[in-house]
């Protein structure tokens, strides 16, 4: 697992690095690498942690991101009246329309 203080440690090394390549390329080429490598390196730090913290494997930033995906599970509702839980919209029990979710 990343700390913050291993992700502070790449961070500034990949400062370090782009800042060295400053000095070495050309102006244009030199700012425009190293802004690449600033920015690129930590979303691919990011991919990796996503990916062991058993996010989205297949690469994408979607639920990974935000949360593990939830397209499987599908939201159950609790009626506000006789506080049924069931699926879908309307109460079978009750027949109301007053609902809170369960996910």
């Amino acid at each position: 697992m990343f700390t913050y203080k291993h992700y502070l440690i790449i961070l500034f090394a990949s400062l370090g690095l782009s800042l060295g390549l400053q000095m070495i390329l050309p102006p244009p080429y030199g700012l425009g690498v190293a802004l690449a490598i600033f920015i690129i390196f930590p979303l691919l730090l990011r991919r990796r942690y996503i990916g062991r913290m058993g996010g989205q494997s297949g690469g994408g930033f979607g639920a990974g991101l935000f949360g593990q995906s939830r397209e499987t599970e599908k939201a159950q509702y609790s009626c506000m009246r006789c506080g049924k839980v069931y699926k879908g919209s309307v109460c079978p029990t009750c027949g109301s329309r007053a609902t809170s979710v369960h996910f």
